[in-house]
């Protein structure tokens, strides 16, 4: 069962890789792109869907002005990514967000932010998938209906390809990335050309009439109009999600990877700013209607839709209108706009086990997050990292709409006490730098995150109070479990620490037992058994007795009668279960002994079968399994299993063979 299970994970995952071969997964900058920068790149694929729908609810007015609230989103977003570029060459070690935070605000400000990066890392999964899979509805019928299955799918798809490893799985993802940049491209050309020629017809929902909701009859007027467009914005933001993952993968990337990394940033803002805007002016241009509910929301010549309308995604319906004549290329590009926003979540499979495996170096996480698998990835945050998100899109049935209320808040957080944080660094360098040049320069780079923390907060502010109510909540109450939740494994780690430290009196620590009274069980007497005897014996204790629970009497006196037969040089003592129990009269005695001599250490040596079938397990073993778990929480108690591999456990080890079997009998 073993070498099936064995062969199975070295086809899905691929052969363990050499610790020293940990250099030759470094990304160039043209791999690192799409591994690092996926997340906000796809963003361009939903965040103008999300503008469009909150401002289609005061009508088609306020439509007109997407393209101004995603002017304002693109402002943020090139100051964000100003201020990252401080923050990779301040800090290259891979803390992100985290190390900023702890250094320069302290522990709590850190903890703040890693559990708003690791509530955030598993939304960015959920939502890039949900979204991956409603483009593939569009352009495959048969999904429509069973987007949430699809989706989970893809997630354990995406899995299986990280734990390969960050290079191959970067390989494997280049193409999508570069090929949706393409599409985007061809899309901006193509489109611009007919606009400019007059030639852009209108878009499929162009001839359909908005229906402004109750309230917002005049437009964006008042202070309901504000508090639309301030929602719109904050939805929109959702472009900035992934721009923090680089300053968290830098030792991914080869050196010089300050720089590396700068410029990948650099490379990020400027393809996102060119995408959002362009998607923003051609939708404008060609009429995009996009709403929430197109049944409620939208009309046709007066009438409500059809029951068998199917409203397409913002970037779906502007292909096929610039594209026109050429059906072809919308389903291309819906294919790969798909694939992009599937292979989005692989920033956070990037950016969450690294994140993960620092906290559990810092004792906040489980010290199984910080080693790395087979593959050189960290397995274990990986596979957290899915389930997490698997939970997810079940709960919320993969709907876009729903999850993206909750996706921003976290990553504002960490945007925020990231910048404050930089600020504080820049003006702690500044007291002990004499140097004009230098201090020129971390005055500027101060101004940049001063701007960043100024904006970043303001976004924070219109977040909270624009989407508290829409789900948001949900998030900030992530955020406060996770958060409270690794403060109490610290404080386990920490206590633990205290615990089995030695101090400054080692007197205690090294002295010995003052005598070892040694407890062999006994069922019957066989071969386990005899092996028992002989491993005790080889100890040497000061004491050394054989101990059986008198369940049946009968089993008992032929029990006496075989042990005095064979002469055995240990005696044995009956304890008497008049309840027919094993475990506490075992225990009972262990404890008595323990009374009566406290200073001794009490050995309790266990028989065992080794079994080479689950179901053997099943059979055998199940009371030394309880006398094993109530043992091992009795001070001065050591518990001593002694094993016997049965025959079907031969072939599992791979150390069998005849010269083995003749210097361990019985194995």
């Amino acid at each position: 069962m073993s070498e099936i299970a064995d062969a199975a994970k070295r086809l899905l995952v691929g052969r363990p890789v050499r610790s020293e071969r940990l250099g030759h997964t470094l990304l160039p900058k043209r791999i690192a792109l799409p591994v690092f920068a996926s997340d906000a790149l796809s963003s361009v694929a939903y965040a103008p869907d999300e503008i469009l729908l909150t401002l289609a609810v005061a009508g088609l007015a306020a439509t007109t002005i997407s393209p101004w609230v995603g002017l304002a989103v693109v402002v943020v977003l090139l100051t964000v990514v100003a201020s990252y570029r401080q923050n990779v060459r301040a800090y290259p070690s891979g803390g992100g967000d985290y190390e900023v935070a702890t250094v320069n605000l302290g522990p709590t400000a850190g903890v703040g932010v890693a559990s708003a990066l690791m509530v955030d890392y598993v939304l960015t999964v959920a939502v890039s998938i949900s979204s991956g899979a409603q483009y593939a509805a569009s352009a495959i019928p048969a999904l429509r209906g069973h987007e949430a299955t699809f989706a989970i799918v893809l997630v354990v798809l995406l899995t299986l390809v990280n734990l390969r490893g960050v290079k191959e799985s970067g390989k494997l993802f280049a193409i999508p990335v570069y090929l949706f940049m393409l599409a985007i491209g061809s899309t901006a050309v193509v489109g611009f050309f007919r606009y400019v020629t007059g030639n852009l017809p209108p878009a499929e929902s162009a001839d359909l009439e908005l229906v402004a909701e109750s309230g917002f009859d005049q437009g964006l007027v008042g202070i309901a109009g504000a508090f639309l467009v301030a929602r719109a914005f904050a939805s929109g933001c959702a472009a900035l999600t992934g721009v923090e993952a680089i300053s968290n993968g830098v030792p991914a990337f080869r050196k010089p990877k300050s720089r590396n990394a700068a410029t990948t940033l650099a490379l990020l803002g400027g393809i996102s700013t060119v995408m959002m805007l362009v998607i923003l002016f051609l939708a404008s241009a060609t009429g995009v209607h996009y709403v929430e509910d197109p049944h409620e929301q939208l009309t046709l010549n007066g009438e409500p839709l059809p029951a068998d309308y199917v409203q397409h995604p913002v970037l779906g319906q502007l292909t096929e209108s610039v594209f026109s004549g050429a059906p072809f290329v919308f389903v291309a590009v819906s294919v790969v706009t798909g694939l992009i926003l599937v292979l989005a979540a692989n920033t956070a499979f990037n950016g969450f086990p690294v994140l993960g495996s620092i906290l559990a170096k810092d004792g906040y996480l489980p010290r199984q997050l910080h080693t790395r698998g087979d593959r050189l990835a960290f397995s274990n945050g990986i596979i957290t990292l899915a389930v997490a998100a698997i939970v997810l899109i079940w709960a919320f049935d993969a709907q876009v709409t729903r999850l993206i209320q909750l996706y921003i808040v976290g990553v504002f957080v960490s945007f925020t006490i990231s910048q404050l944080g930089m600020v504080r660094h820049w003006t702690r360098a500044l007291r002990t730098e004499h140097q004009p040049r230098e201090r020129a320069r971390m005055r500027r780079s101060r101004v940049v995150n001063s701007v960043g923390l100024a904006m970043t907060g303001t976004v924070l502010v219109i977040v909270l109070v624009t989407k508290f109510t829409h789900g948001a909540w949900i998030a900030i109450l992530a955020m406060g479990v996770v958060f409270v939740l690794m403060r109490a494994i610290r404080k386990h780690y920490d206590t633990v620490r205290d615990e089995l430290a030695l101090g400054d009196d080692l007197t205690q620590a090294r002295a010995l037992p003052s005598r070892v009274h040694a407890i062999v069980l006994v069922s019957k007497i066989h071969r386990p058994t005899m092996r028992a005897l002989a491993y005790a014996r080889a100890s040497r204790p000061s004491v050394l007795e054989a101990v059986t629970v008198g369940v049946d009497p009968e089993d008992v006196t032929e029990l006496m009668r075989e042990w005095e037969g064979l002469d055995l040089p240990v005696p044995l003592r009956v304890l008497d279960s008049p309840f027919r129990e094993i475990t506490r009269p075992v225990l009972s005695y262990v404890r008595s002994v323990r009374r009566e001599s406290p200073r001794d250490l009490v050995v309790v040596y266990i028989p065992e079968y080794v079994v080479g079938h689950w179901w053997e397990q099943l059979l055998h073993n199940q009371s030394a399994l309880r006398l094993k778990g109530r043992l091992l929480f009795t001070p001065g108690v050591v518990v001593a299993s002694v094993p016997w591999q049965l025959a079907s456990t031969e072939g599992q080890t791979g150390l069998e063979g005849e010269g083995f079997r003749s210097r361990f009998p019985g194995m």
